[in-house]
């Protein structure tokens, strides 16, 4: 079985769906007709991605927005407190109905979209403090004290000194009164920070007499266990109560080739898509005179959005397809098949593999028996590779992205009992230059993949750097190289009227002026071991 690939060369000056730069974007892409999975691990472990079957690399010392490839340590992963806030966000929902209050628009949910970035499309860029307040989902509470001006008042926890020295006091310091000095009948002032600790403790001695673990100075739990913190599957597995108002059920289908379930429920999953891409990432058809304006909400029981929705529909492709091209941002169906059903992937089993085998799948959330969230998903040898997800905007509040993300880390655990070495989430590119692509660096521990080496280097010491530039060597050894960079051109696979032969072979009997500069450039870029199994067509 071997992979088929079609150079197309490099393509620049288009937009950026990141940052809105009309002219920014530069890659080189290539359509593939047929990939194996390991092919195709190799080339994302070399800062190629593909949407639909083109496969595309960012020149990264050129783009506006360097696109760094990033994995996550799916075993070692642990939620932080805004993924267990999200888990429990949409548990709470399915016991008792509560819908978050809120909408999130189409940034704030930091759903993996880098192929649709690429292929043309445009997203509006989100506004940071938008993405901060919803995303994040820390408390609004200001970061430094200047936020608010007047003084804290001293408190039993908080001492007369403190509050007298903080610089949110904006009035000049007075001198003080003379006093007869501290009253003898309260307790001396501490320091918040001593009494928290002292609280702390309090409740740890306190659940431990309640767990009939004597209290020591440095006491130790007779269970080790009960002390882990609770993984992901953990909160996903929680119980809900008998008489919880929604069913959640997440099902795996293959995409490619389509299989029976993937058939039967493919107009379901591609009308949520085609609300998503309306209402999510809104791009308006057109700018109607102020006359002929009319609002009316994106809902199906509402009579005017019924009856305008076709027309709508229309006008949107059209606009899409005149204004960004060849775009995946067409709400149409082939448009649809093509960016989120048709793969590369070679469907393929191996003894030591998953179950349910390699190559390309939708994980669908079904609620109460109807799609509210597709994930369109890569199963490879070393990882599960997250394409893009679209869900009903109905349920924007739940943050289905980032519900998502974690279902698919404890989807690469669980596949990783079955084949030990799928140990791995790529979670796309890692923008840091794009504030609302940052939330891909909270799932940790991760690697960022240095784009002149192809390492691996763990995310916290690869941000020093891209905080001085948005393009950035990230393998701290300035000695190291790429240990899979061309050595011998003549090795590279081509094929060409239907035969297989090295490109020396091929030079000899068919060579066209520009045959050796394509080859060579295309060969570098997916490197030698790449370029020994690929087979480039050649016309």
């Amino acid at each position: 079985m071997y992979s088929i690939v079609e150079m197309k060369g490099l393509k620049d000056r288009y937009r950026c769906g990141y940052c809105g730069n009309g002219w920014g974007k530069v890659s080189y892409g290539m359509w593939s007709h047929a990939m194996t999975v390991q092919d195709y691990q190799d080339l994302i472990d070399r800062g190629w991605r593909r949407s639909g079957k083109y496969v595309y690399k960012p020149v990264m010392n050129k783009t506006c927005c360097p696109q760094y490839t990033i994995r996550c340590h799916a075993l070692d992963f642990q939620p932080s407190k805004t993924h267990k806030k999200i888990l429990k966000k949409v548990k709470k929902f399915l016991s008792k109905g509560e819908m978050p209050v809120g909408q999130c628009d189409g940034g704030c949910d930091g759903e993996p979209m880098d192929s649709a970035f690429e292929a043309g499309g445009g997203v509006p860029p989100v506004d940071p403090v938008k993405m901060q307040q919803s995303q994040v989902e820390r408390p609004l509470i200001p970061s430094s004290p200047e936020g608010d001006g007047d003084a804290k008042p001293a408190s039993s926890e908080t001492s007369r000194e403190e509050a007298a020295s903080s610089p949110a006091v904006k009035s000049p310091r007075l001198a003080p009164k003379p006093g007869v000095g501290a009253d003898p009948s309260r307790p001396p002032c501490r320091k918040a920070k001593d009494l928290r600790k002292e609280r702390r403790l309090q409740k740890e001695q306190q659940r431990r007499q309640d767990g009939g673990t004597l209290t020591s100075p440095n006491p130790t739990p007779l269970n080790p266990a009960s002390s882990q913190p609770k993984t992901v599957e953990e909160f996903i597995a929680d119980s809900l109560p008998d008489d919880a108002v929604h069913r959640l059920e997440v099902r795996l289908v293959r995409s490619s080739p389509p299989s029976p379930q993937f058939k039967a429920s493919f107009d379901a999953s591609y009308q949520v898509y085609k609300l998503y891409q309306m209402a999510i990432h809104h791009d308006p058809p057109d700018k109607p005179s102020e006359s002929q304006v009319r609002l009316v909400p994106v809902s199906f029981e509402d009579p005017d959005f019924l009856a305008s929705y076709e027309q709508s529909a229309a006008l949107y492709a059209r606009y899409q397809m005149a204004v960004h091209g060849d775009s995946p941002f067409e709400c149409d169906e082939s448009q649809f098949k093509r960016f989120l059903c048709d793969s590369p992937l070679e469907a393929e089993t191996s003894p030591d593999g998953p179950d349910v085998g390699y190559g390309s799948f939708h994980q669908q959330y079904w609620l109460d028996g109807r799609i509210v969230a597709v994930g369109v998903i890569d199963i490879l040898p070393s990882c599960v590779s997250s394409v893009y997800l679209y869900y009903h905007p109905d349920f924007a509040s739940l943050s289905l992205g980032s519900y998502s993300a974690l279902r698919e880390i404890s989807f690469t655990r669980q596949l990783q009992k079955q084949s030990p070495k799928l140990s791995y989430y790529y979670l796309g590119f890692y923008i840091h230059s794009c504030p609302k692509m940052r939330y891909k660096g909270q799932y940790t521990p991760s690697d960022l993949l240095c784009p002149e080496t192809y390492v691996w280097m763990p995310i916290e010491r690869c941000i020093p750097r891209l905080e001085t530039s948005a393009y950035a060597r990230l393998n701290e050894d300035a000695q190291a190289g790429d240990a899979r960079a061309l050595k011998d051109l003549g090795r590279t696979l081509v094929l060409h009227r239907r035969t297989v032969m090295p490109y020396a072979a091929y030079a000899r009997k068919r060579k066209g002026p520009s045959d050796e500069r394509e080859v060579e450039q295309y060969a570098s870029l997916v490197g030698q071991t790449c370029a020994e199994r690929i087979l480039l067509y050649r016309a």
